[in-house]
């Protein structure tokens, strides 16, 4: 992910045709909802993270039980914004050439002169769910990487350029652990997202076991095309940021290091490892999507806040003193965030740094 932390460009109001574009965005992710809906019972917020993630041009990995509808989301979203799909199962005998793709020898039948010939693997579309990803072993997940941070494959000595936009979807189950691979704490933190999907409430299940139990199809029609998802991620970059919100999502991170002088004393004894910059990017640019589709036109403290949960809990390692006292990560995170609030001013900062260092 690039840097996002402008200088005064992170306070530039937005001008006229900035405001009638998220004016645009934002009518268009009501109507996207609408169809979204018409298939996809519930996962209000789930639907809202991945599209700010998109906005974004981050990636998302989604953590759930089986049966939750995680694939058709995907796919669905993506017929909704004209965006190619592939789907990838990922296994315990998947090669990395499978996702890549790999050179092959082809003969000119009008010469006879044989010459290598790239054949692009399922890397190459807008929407990639990686499916079940920790069930493939690390050099098969890190054929990802590449592609993730640089929007390239590398075969050989060749670069291959992939198609924007671009957008990665990782499923991960948390049962039946037997026979996987856990993601490293470095390639989780490409991922500008860590999404759970829950279980729909009693009603929305009796939704989903009328809808699914008919000879009916539902259809949605396409909202966005990739041009205009293009669009919007420049138009989310220029969304102004205060500095007091800027410096409150730096904060909430910093908040999370143990080894950091200011760093709350639950944290000391509860963290491993905290967030690192990547973790405020996100916090930052994640806020500006999510101010848009809000239809505000600068970033709210609120807006950070309310994804400090997808973008730090797999940012943060406990240590066996949370695991013993039942802390989970976002457990971790809810007390950082009643810990450090937001419109501070520099003075009481600094008296609440100093509370915690003396702590």
């Amino acid at each position: 992910m690039n840097d996002v932390m402008g200088n005064d460009a992170t306070s530039t109001p937005l001008g006229d045709s900035d405001i009638q574009a998220v004016a645009k965005l934002k009518d268009g992710y009501d109507r996207l909802r609408a169809e979204l809906g018409k298939v996809i019972v519930g996962q209000e917020d789930v639907i809202d993270q991945l599209f700010v993630a998109l906005l974004s041009n981050g990636h998302v990995i989604l953590e759930g039980v089986p049966g939750l509808a995680k694939t058709l989301m995907i796919a669905t979203l993506a017929k909704c914004m004209k965006l190619s799909f592939n789907r990838i199962q990922f296994t315990p005998d998947l090669m990395p050439s499978d996702i890549t793709g790999t050179d092959v020898i082809q003969e000119d039948k009008s010469t006879g002169q044989r010459a290598l010939k790239f054949i692009s693997g399922p890397i190459f579309a807008n929407v990639i769910l990686a499916d079940e990803i920790n069930r493939t072993p690390p050099k098969t997940q890190s054929a990802l990487l590449e592609a993730m941070q640089e929007r390239q494959v590398t075969v050989g000595t060749e670069r291959h350029t992939l198609s924007q936009p671009f957008y990665v979807l990782a499923t991960q189950n948390p049962i039946e652990q037997e026979g996987t691979y856990p993601l490293p704490e470095a390639q989780q933190d490409r991922f500008m997202f860590k999404v759970f999907v829950a279980y729909p409430s009693y009603d929305e299940e009796v939704q989903i076991i009328e809808r699914t139990t008919v000879d009916v199809q539902h259809e949605v029609e396409p909202i966005f095309t990739g041009d205009e998802i293009l669009g919007f991620q420049h138009l989310v970059r220029r969304v102004p940021i205060a500095q007091d919100v800027l410096r409150h999502a730096l904060d909430i991170v910093r908040a999370t290091r143990a080894r950091e002088e200011y760093a709350p004393e639950f944290t000391r004894k509860m963290l491993t490892w905290g967030a690192g910059p990547r973790a405020v990017q996100s916090l930052v640019l994640g806020g500006k999507a999510l101010a848009v589709i809000r239809g505000r036109h600068h970033v709210a403290a609120e807006d950070v806040r309310d994804l400090c949960r997808p973008v730090l809990r797999h940012r943060i390692v406990t240590n066996y003193s949370a695991e013993a006292e039942g802390y989970t990560p976002d457990r971790i995170i809810t007390e950082i965030l009643e810990a450090v609030q937001p419109n501070e001013t520099e003075v009481a900062r600094n008296e609440r740094f100093s509370k915690l260092l003396s702590a």
